[in-house]
């Protein structure tokens, strides 16, 4: 649907451009006072700008309001299981891998050498949540897990040559 929008937005522009393209060069060929045409361009251009501007701010506005910010996604009175992830080349030390169905999950995610990706994948290879593994900081990942399965861990940044041997497993039950 978003793709169909974009699609006909994109399209209703490139007509819209290539239309006074169209103008312009039909224009072009009178011969006309130069000073009361750039007056009133000036104008026109200033509007134009002042509408764009307007438009990128309340699209941005709009959109960034969609954005999933990394907060935690359990109540208030419910306490975590906290998970220490540290990355290294090429393997994860998790301080646990086995979880309930419907148990809020905090990930504290470091490194020790590079960065690495943090990359939690359900059984059909789609990310759920990912994050940096970056050395000298923690990442915190929140996720509460819904359905019970073998979830992936992969390293979603090239670390080295074993970089595709990074995985680990999460059993949820």
């Amino acid at each position: 649907m978003v793709q169909m929008v974009a699609w006909i937005t994109s399209l209703v522009f490139m007509l819209l451009i290539a239309a006074v393209f169209l103008v312009v060069a039909i224009k072009s060929k009178e011969k006309r006072e130069y000073e009361p045409i750039v007056k009133k361009w000036y104008k026109a251009r200033t509007f134009y700008g002042a509408i764009l501007v307007i438009l990128i701010i309340g699209v941005s506005l709009y959109t960034l309001r969609l954005i999933p910010f990394n907060q935690p996604v359990y109540s208030e009175g419910e306490e975590p299981t906290i998970v220490d992830v540290e990355a290294f080349q090429f393997g994860w030390n998790i301080t646990e891998t086995e979880f309930k169905v419907g148990e809020p999950v905090e990930f504290h995610v470091t490194s020790q050498d590079v960065n690495h990706g943090f990359g939690i994948y359900d059984e059909d290879m789609e990310i759920i949540a990912q994050t940096q593994a970056m050395p000298d900081y923690t990442n915190k990942v929140y996720i509460t897990f819904d359905e019970p399965g073998t979830y992936e861990i992969l390293c979603l940044e090239y670390c080295g040559l074993a970089h595709h041997q990074m995985v680990a497993e999460l059993v949820v039950k």
